[in-house]
């Protein structure tokens, strides 16, 4: 084998090596939220997970950020899931005025 050959069989293991311990790291974070969140709110946090990855991984820093700081005291239900989304997407709406001649 060529110098060539050994060094792309390296950076292929080492590709391999972080995409397993990214999915261990994600099904360990996964298994988390199962704690933290009744049923409920966990689908939904799966389903933003799918639909918008870092909403998913903002919103999942700050859940366990919560819980670490004791500001969790039981599971997680669905409508304070959904408060915490909407103090962290809030967006002040811009208007629009039209003044007529």
């Amino acid at each position: 084998m060529s110098n060539e050959d050994e060094e792309e069989q390296r950076r292929i293991k080492k590709r391999v090596a972080t995409a397993i311990r990214n999915m261990q790291m994600e099904q360990q974070k996964k298994e988390l939220m199962k704690q933290l969140l009744d049923n409920a709110a966990y689908e939904r946090l799966m389903n933003i997970r799918v639909a918008n990855p870092d909403l998913y991984s903002q919103i999942s820093n700050v859940i366990m950020s919560l819980a670490q700081t004791s500001r969790l005291q039981d599971k997680m239900t669905e409508p304070q899931l959904l408060a915490l989304l909407n103090r962290l997407t809030f967006r002040k709406e811009t208007k629009i005025h039209f003044e007529h001649k």
